[in-house]
C-alpha cells in the first residue's frame, strides 16, 4: 500500500451522474489531497495529512510542486492502427473537392486500406506504439483502437493481432474493436450483404477464436452500409457474443435509432442526429459519443451535445483519430473546442472523457477516483483544474498513473 500526494486539488468526479447535464457546482474538489493505493486499486481519497496520520507505516510517493489530479482520460473511439498518410485528402477537401472526387482521385478510406495492407507488421506496430505514446502524454490511460483498414480476413486479423501485440508494449489499457464493416472493399466480388455475411462467417469466428476483440463496429451511411442490412448484421453479431457499437448519423440521420434498437454500447458521430432521435437516445443506455475531431477535419457541424445532455443522454467525447477525417488526435483540444461551441460545462466535458467514455467501452472500474476503482489518474502542474481545458490541450500532463504505477 502507498500514499501518493500531496496534490493541490484532486477532482474525483465520484458523485457525478452517468447521464444528463452536470453543473460545475457539482464537482467535488479535495484540497491538499492524497490518493491511497492498495494493489492497484484506490483504497481511499482524502486529505493527505489525515491519510498519512491514519496510515503511518504506509510508503509515501511524494508529488513535487503544485499539481492537481484527475481521473485518467478515456478515448473511446480511435482508428490509430493504419499505414500511409492522407494529407492530400485534407488539402483537396479544403480546396473544395467533394468526397466522391477525392475517392475517385485515389484518396479516401480505400487509400488507407491499400497503405495498411502494404505496410509491414513491424511498421504498423511501430507507428501504433508512437500514437499510443502521444495519447498517454495527454493523460489518456485507456483507449479503444479499431481495425477497418484491412477489409479481408488476412489483413483484418493482421491489424487486430498488431493491436494485441501493442498491449504488450504499453501500460495503457487498449480496447480492440473489429471494424471490418467499415465499407465494402473494392476488390470484393459481391454485394454489401454478401460482404457482411463474409465478415460473419470468415472473419468474426477467427477474431473470437484468437480472442482479438470483444467488440464489433459498423459504418451506417449512404457511402458504406444501409440501415436494414446493418441492423441484421448487428443482431447476428450480437448473437455471436460480441458487444456492438455503431458509426451513426455522421452525414444522414436514422442510424442512431438502429444503434439503440439493437442495444449498442454506443452510437458515435451523431453530427446529423435529428431532435426525435435525440430523445430516443436519451431514453436508452446507448452512449452518445461526440467526435469533434471529425467535425474539425471535415468542416462539418458538431454533434448536438448540448441538446443530448439536456435531454438526459449519456454523452461521451472521443477523438476519432484517423488518417482521413480526424488527423489531429488531441482529445483535450477537441473536447475544449466542442465545449466552446456547444456550451458544455467543465464537469460535462470531464465526465465525457472519463467515466462516461469508460461506460461506452463497458468499463465501470475506471473513470472516477473513488474506493474500489483502479488507480488510473493524471496530474497537471497547475493550481487550478480548470486550466486543463482552458489551455485547450497546450497544458501537458505532468505524470500519468495506471493502477497506481507511474508510467510517465
Amino acid at each position: 500500500m502507498k500514499l501518493i500526494g500531496p496534490f493541490k486539488q484532486i477532482i474525483t468526479l465520484a458523485d457525478l451522474p452517468l447521464r444528463g447535464k452536470i453543473s460545475d457546482e457539482q464537482i467535488d474538489i479535495i484540497t491538499d489531497g492524497g490518493i491511497l493505493v492498495d494493489n492497484g486499486l484506490i483504497k481511499k481519497v482524502g486529505n493527505f495529512k489525515m491519510l498519512k496520520t491514519e496510515n503511518p507505516d504506509t510508503e509515501t510517493e511524494s508529488i513535487e510542486g503544485e499539481q492537481i489530479a484527475l481521473p485518467g482520460f478515456v478515448d473511446s473511439h480511435t482508428h490509430i492502427c493504419f499505414g500511409g498518410n492522407r494529407a492530400n485528402d485534407f488539402a483537396m477537401r479544403n480546396a473544395g473537392k467533394t468526397y466522391l472526387e477525392i475517392a475517385e482521385s485515389g484518396g479516401g478510406i480505400w487509400s488507407s486500406v491499400q497503405h495498411t495492407r502494404n505496410a509491414s507488421e513491424e511498421e504498423l506496430l511501430k507507428t501504433l506504439i508512437e500514437r499510443i505514446s502521444f495519447l498517454v502524454s495527454l493523460g489518456i490511460t485507456t483507449l479503444e483502437i479499431k481495425s477497418g483498414y484491412g477489409l479481408d480476413v488476412e489483413n483484418e486479423l493482421k491489424m487486430l493481432r498488431i493491436i494485441k501485440k501493442a498491449q504488450g508494449q504499453t501500460k495503457a489499457r487498449l480496447v480492440p474493436t473489429c471494424l471490418s464493416a467499415h465499407l465494402k472493399p473494392r476488390d470484393f466480388d459481391g454485394t454489401n450483404q454478401e460482404y457482411l455475411e463474409y465478415i460473419l462467417t470468415e472473419i468474426l469466428p477467427k477474431v473470437k477464436e484468437e480472442e482479438l476483440a470483444q467488440r464489433v463496429d459498423i459504418f451506417i451511411e449512404k457511402s458504406a452500409f444501409q440501415p436494414e442490412e446493418s441492423k441484421d448484421f448487428l443482431l447476428k453479431t450480437k448473437n455471436l457474443g460480441f458487444d456492438i457499437t455503431v458509426h451513426a448519423d455522421q452525414f444522414t440521420p436514422g442510424s442512431s435509432r438502429i444503434a439503440v434498437e439493437v442495444g449498442a454500447k454506443s452510437a458515435d458521430h451523431l453530427e446529423a442526429t435529428i431532435d426525435e432521435d435525440i430523445e430516443f437516445l436519451a431514453q436508452s443506455n446507448t452512449v452518445a459519443t461526440a467526435l469533434p475531431g471529425a467535425s474539425l477535419g471535415l468542416g462539418e457541424k458538431f454533434t448536438p451535445a448540448r441538446k443530448l445532455l439536456d435531454a438526459g443522454a449519456i454523452v461521451a467525447i472521443a477523438s476519432d483519430w484517423n488518417p482521413g477525417s480526424a488527423p489531429m488526435g488531441n482529445l483535450i483540444t477537441q473536447a475544449s473546442i466542442l465545449a466552446t461551441f456547444e456550451k458544455l460545462t467543465t464537469a460535462e466535458v470531464l465526465a465525457g472523457i472519463t467515466f462516461r467514455a469508460a461506460y461506452a467501452l463497458g468499463l465501470e472500474d475506471i473513470g472516477k477516483l473513488e474506493t474500489g476503482k483502479k488507480a488510473d489518474f493524471v496530474t497537471f502542474k497547475t493550481d487550478n483544474f480548470q486550466n486543463v481545458l482552458y489551455n485547450q490541450g497546450s497544458l501537458n500532463a505532468e505524470h500519468v498513473y495506471i493502477s497506481g504505477t507511474q508510467i510517465q
